[in-house]
């Protein structure tokens, strides 16, 4: 059993919910510990990532979060930075599963969040669940 930290850009309560939800199932199914962090926005979810990382308690990360157009550049920045820095640190070894879902509108975030039908949560658990046992090998 490993230990998982999702951590989530709270901004969209029920969407964040739907995705918390997703992540926690698959990772419970696959018989692992998860606890959620709760940071402002998608841009901080590196930055917890990293602090948690260094911290040794957890072994694999899940990040939450929703990013939807609007009206202003701020959208591409928003999305393009966190996956940057979600990479990046994936890169030095850290098993993060990407779900931040970024979308034109609330329709196709719904779409991705519930776990009925796309569970953008539950796929990024599983990606990070696919990292950790890469790591392992590896390591």
């Amino acid at each position: 059993m490993a230990r998982f930290l999702i951590v989530e850009a709270r901004f969209y309560d029920h969407l964040n919910d739907m995705l918390v939800d997703g992540a926690k199932s698959a990772l419970e199914a696959a018989g692992h510990e998860a606890e959620v962090l709760t940071v402002p926005g998608a841009l901080e979810v590196p930055g917890a990532i990293a602090l948690a990382s260094d911290s040794g308690q957890y072994d694999a990360f899940v990040a939450i979060g929703v990013v939807i157009r609007g009206e202003t550049y701020h959208f591409e920045i928003v999305a393009g930075e966190s996956a940057r820095g979600i990479m990046a640190l994936t890169m030095d070894g850290v098993a993060i599963g990407n779900g931040i879902i970024t979308v034109e509108n609330e329709e196709q975030a719904l779409a991705r969040a519930d776990k009925t039908r796309k569970d953008k949560g539950g796929e990024a658990a599983k990606a990070a669940i696919a990292l950790l046992e890469l790591r392992e090998k590896f390591g």
